[in-house]
């Protein structure tokens, strides 16, 4: 869910002061490694999120508690695969972060190209489906049964949007102010608190939105309501860039 730091002393393209934007993992690690790194890091975030729902719904009757044990377990999980993977791939993990770099790159700054944007989605949303049916699999549920736990009410899809917004500010501003190094502590604590803001309980990812439709279980949702959510969560990416650019602007360096 983060991007790489640029190179330091970067120079924006008007010739002002050093800027950090997020950036593609570095040339040294072969596209295929990065590929399977977001493969694999967005299947255990899958396997995570949709496993501890299992475990939690076999444990408790209490929705709250569940909702706890479930957002409780994200949290620690996303903080450990960012601090693996990130030096790999940039540990994306999430088809709206890849998007919003690639648009800051085609606008001039450092991120993902076309062709890296082209492997790293379904390289995404492959391995949220396989985190998916994996957490099934381990608790002896369905390996694919297509939930049937409807999201599609107005007041979830504005949650997505702003979860969404929320985490694209976030990631963005750390690399616009040159503090990404806090992004496995400062991105798993704002999933793990949107869990509980929001109305939706955070997805903020299509890939894992679209994993989530596999199962039929506690964190599940029905493919009906996918493309609205996946939909809203787009418009939050884009709400969050714009955020980023008002907020995080920087005045052009004084004459000498």
């Amino acid at each position: 869910m983060t991007a790489t730091e640029p190179a330091a002393g970067e120079v924006i393209a008007d010739g002002t002061s050093p800027r950090p934007v997020p950036a593609a993992a570095p040339s040294r690690t072969p596209l295929a490694a990065r590929a399977a790194a977001e493969l694999v890091g967005t299947a255990a975030l899958v396997a995570i999120v949709v496993g501890s729902g299992i475990q939690a719904t076999r444990l408790t009757d209490d929705v709250a508690l569940r909702l706890l044990a479930n957002s409780t377990a994200t949290v620690f999980g996303l903080g450990v695969l960012i601090t693996l993977l990130g030096p790999v791939s940039g540990a994306h993990f999430n088809p709206a972060v890849t998007l919003a770099e690639w648009w800051t790159a085609r606008r001039g700054g450092a991120g993902v190209n076309a062709r890296e944007l082209a492997v790293y989605v379904p390289s995404q949303t492959v391995g949220a489906i396989a985190g998916a049916i994996l957490a099934d699999a381990m608790f002896g549920e369905p390996l694919v049964k297509w939930s049937t736990h409807d999201r599609s009410a107005g007041n979830l899809l504005l949650g997505e949007a702003v979860a969404t917004a929320g985490l694209i500010l976030l990631i963005f501003g750390l690399a616009r102010t040159d503090r990404l190094r806090f992004a496995p502590v400062a991105v798993a604590s704002y999933i793990g608190a949107a869990y509980w803001f929001t109305s939706s309980t955070s997805f903020a990812n299509p890939a894992v939105t679209i994993g989530r439709a596999f199962t039929d279980t506690f964190a599940g949702i029905a493919p009906a309501s996918v493309p609205a959510f996946v939909g809203s969560q787009i418009i939050g990416a884009a709400v969050g860039l714009a955020l980023v650019a008002v907020i995080f602007t920087r005045g052009k360096a004084a004459a000498e």
